[in-house]
């Protein structure tokens, strides 16, 4: 009985593969090797979130998604995480996203917060889960993902439309800095709705209010970092692009960089990446997150500028006095 329950439950909580598609989406299509990257991203994405909802085992998912390859892995757990937090929310009590994030998506910890907060977009407002029970310091990556979700399936509205979602700014009562980090994860998905293309990616984050560029910048340097999709002199177009937002997309391609070195993932992609937008390697740009982490000690006076976003300043800072060689 617990088989076919599975099965069910993957067949009514995943999307159908072809939601990921660009045609599918409206997104740009730059061709056939950026169009692969980006659709297997979400492919990936999906076989996460299918084998946790229909295992309800973070340990037997975790023993399926080691199989994935290294480029596209961490968007599996990604995706697992959204499904063990949908579990979570549906069966209250069952505490699976706490033992997926504790055991085995422990060097996962980025991509699993962001895929919790595809699970709040996808919840009703009464079954979210409990941000402040979360890591004082990463918690806010749920909201990048919930602002990934919103952008990604409804473009029309919150890219084009420059509509911003303050439902879960104003559910968490995290107010206005859930907002910005909620535009961070907008910015990761301008990535693939310009369908990696730098040149669109730039346009678009332009067509926003110029007080919300940073936050979009920072999350399409993330993207551009992590996912890949784009060629180093592509790269070299969006740094460029950028002029004076080009540190906050250091920071974000800092962000991946020790999301991907965390978890053992690092490829080709993500060096040539971190040396067009940060000027140094991937180990170094991870080395100085970690260098940086604010502590327990980190005041908080302003609740607009909580630990993270002094974190990302700091990052960002750090590269723009380095300069063209690095930090």
């Amino acid at each position: 009985m617990s088989g076919v329950m599975g099965a069910f439950r993957r067949w009514a909580m995943t999307p159908n593969p072809g939601a990921v598609k660009l045609g599918t989406r409206g997104f740009h299509d730059k061709g056939a090797d950026a169009r692969a990257v980006l659709e297997t991203v979400g492919e990936s994405f999906l076989l996460g979130l299918g084998e946790a909802v229909e295992s309800a085992s973070p340990e037997r998912t975790d023993a399926r998604l080691r199989e994935v390859d290294r480029r596209h892995r961490g968007f599996a757990y990604e995706g697992a995480a959204m499904g063990f937090a949908l579990m979570d929310g549906l069966f209250p009590g069952t505490g699976r996203t706490r033992r997926f994030l504790d055991g085995p998506a422990s060097d996962h910890v980025y991509m699993v917060y962001i895929g919790i907060g595809w699970a709040m977009a996808r919840l009703p407002r009464p079954l979210w889960p409990d941000t402040r029970s979360l890591d004082p310091v990463l918690r806010w990556l749920v909201y990048d993902g919930y602002g990934f979700h919103q952008a990604y399936f409804h473009t029309e509205k919150y890219v084009h439309g420059k509509v911003r979602d303050d439902r879960a700014a104003k559910a968490t009562s995290d107010g206005a800095y859930a907002l910005r980090a909620a535009d961070q994860g907008v910015g990761r998905a301008l990535w693939f709705v310009a369908g990696a293309d730098p040149d669109i990616a730039v346009s678009l984050v332009e067509t926003f209010p110029p007080e919300r560029r940073a936050d979009l910048y920072s999350g399409v340097g993330l993207a551009a970092t992590y996912a890949g999709g784009a060629e180093e002199k592509e790269l070299d177009r969006l740094r460029d692009g950028a002029r004076e937002y080009r540190w906050n997309l250091a920071q974000g391609s800092a962000f991946a960089a020790e999301a991907r070195v965390r978890a053992g993932l690092v490829l080709s992609h993500c060096e040539i990446a971190t040396n067009v937008f940060c000027g140094t390697g991937v180990d170094k740009a991870a080395r100085l997150c970690r260098e940086l982490w604010p502590t327990v000690e980190t005041p908080e006076s302003d609740p607009t500028r909580p630990r993270y976003e002094l974190w990302r300043t700091l990052l960002a800072d750090a590269f723009s006095q380095g300069g063209e060689g690095g930090v």
